[in-house]
């Protein structure tokens, strides 16, 4: 479009362009917050599908070791006193674990698509400046 094109315009294309504009914005920034969204779904998904297969196979290999030190320390104590310490330090184990892993979840942060939100308050910006001028 030339300048003297551009000065012909009338307010209501002019009004008609920037609202297409803005449109054509909002809907490019709604798709890339819902590939943000989808790719970080996925992500987690398969770390879910991961992190239970992982806790039934430990499941099983603890419940043999578990046997095998109570076997072993009523070989020197009463069966139910082997019995009573292998299960206080599996608790205690366990809520270890269980910090580690609130931590874990905590550090993954907000599940909001940040950088579509960054994207869109910068494109409000840059908005906001043009109109100003």
């Amino acid at each position: 479009m030339t300048h003297s094109t551009k000065e012909s315009l009338s307010t209501a294309e002019l009004v008609r362009q920037v609202s297409e504009g803005v449109s054509r914005l909002v809907r490019d920034e709604l798709r890339l917050a819902k590939i943000e969204l989808a790719e970080k779904g996925r992500h987690a998904g398969r770390g879910a599908g991961l992190f239970g297969g992982a806790g039934v196979v430990a499941l099983f290999g603890a419940g043999a070791m578990v046997a095998a030190v109570i076997l072993l320390l009523a070989l020197v104590m009463p069966a139910w006193a082997a019995a009573a310490v292998v299960g206080a330090v599996l608790l205690a184990t366990a809520a270890v674990l269980g910090l580690m892993g609130k931590r874990q979840v905590q550090e993954a942060g907000s599940p909001a698509p940040e950088r579509t939100i960054r994207s869109v308050k910068n494109d409000i910006d840059a908005v906001k400046e043009r109109a100003h001028r």
